[in-house]
């Protein structure tokens, strides 16, 4: 088996207050996988994410990208591995016009000229972006914020893409569209999710979390579908949806 892309071992983490969010978490994901992470609000699913490049210290246990622990040595390096989406758009877009917010990253790293511009195209291109390279990110519509901020983390050419509730506030029309996107990605994917069927629509594997361990791990179709793991861990389906009439979506 190859290196993971991501190797969570043991990861306990307590918040100053006092407040003991994980408590030795293990998570393995290879090379070109789409993940769903699940659990209720307060399950850690956040304070993970936040410990995937640098952002919250590991209290206990470790975490690496490719084999490169997550230290602050490497941080800079590990931030251009991982590449995480907020929830709000407007937390990444910051400056004047969409070209310089989706530059912003790779110009710190040097990039600049010709192949800075390319760079900035291309992500945009891959997120159906490019029309509005010179518009300014305030004057788009929510859909369309969040597809440049998918940008500017495609800019950094990262290995993961860590996305954080990427179907919030999306009418369904922009909803599929980000789908589509996200489909057609050659990246690693870990999205944390109350979407139960944006989770089975695109992620194959979930991992659950709970009270801050990890409580399953598996086939996203197998998770929805145990009804007393849905019920002990607060996860309920939309009115109507049944996986078990729609099938295990993913290939």
């Amino acid at each position: 088996m190859s290196t993971p892309v991501l190797d969570v071992r043991g990861l306990a983490y307590a918040y100053p207050d006092g407040h003991q969010a994980l408590y030795g978490v293990d998570l393995h994901v290879h090379r070109g996988e789409n993940v769903a992470l699940l659990g209720p609000n307060g399950a850690g699913k956040t304070t993970l994410v936040l410990h995937l490049n640098g952002i919250l210290t590991a209290g206990a246990g470790s975490v690496a990208v490719s084999g490169l622990p997550v230290a602050r040595e490497n941080l800079p390096e590990i931030r251009r591995r991982v590449g995480i989406v907020f929830q709000d758009p407007d937390d990444q877009l910051f400056l004047g016009t969409v070209r310089q917010d989706v530059a912003f990253g790779p110009a710190n790293l040097g990039l600049k000229g010709a192949a800075l511009e390319r760079r900035v195209m291309e992500s945009l291109d891959k997120v159906g972006m490019a029309d509005f390279v010179d518009r300014p990110p305030h004057h788009l519509s929510f859909g369309q914020r969040r597809r440049v901020a998918v940008a500017t983390v495609l800019a950094m050419e990262p290995e993961i893409l860590v996305l954080d509730e990427p179907s919030s506030n999306l009418d369904p029309a922009s909803r599929r569209e980000l789908a589509e996107i996200l489909r057609s990605l050659d990246v690693t994917l870990l999205m944390v999710t109350h979407d139960l069927p944006y989770a089975l629509e695109l992620c194959p594997r979930s991992v659950v979390l709970g009270d801050g361990i990890v409580v399953a791990d598996g086939s996203t179709y197998d998770v929805l579908t145990d009804d007393e793991l849905m019920r002990a861990h607060r996860l309920e389906l939309p009115f109507g949806f049944d996986p078990r009439l729609v099938g295990n979506l993913p290939a």
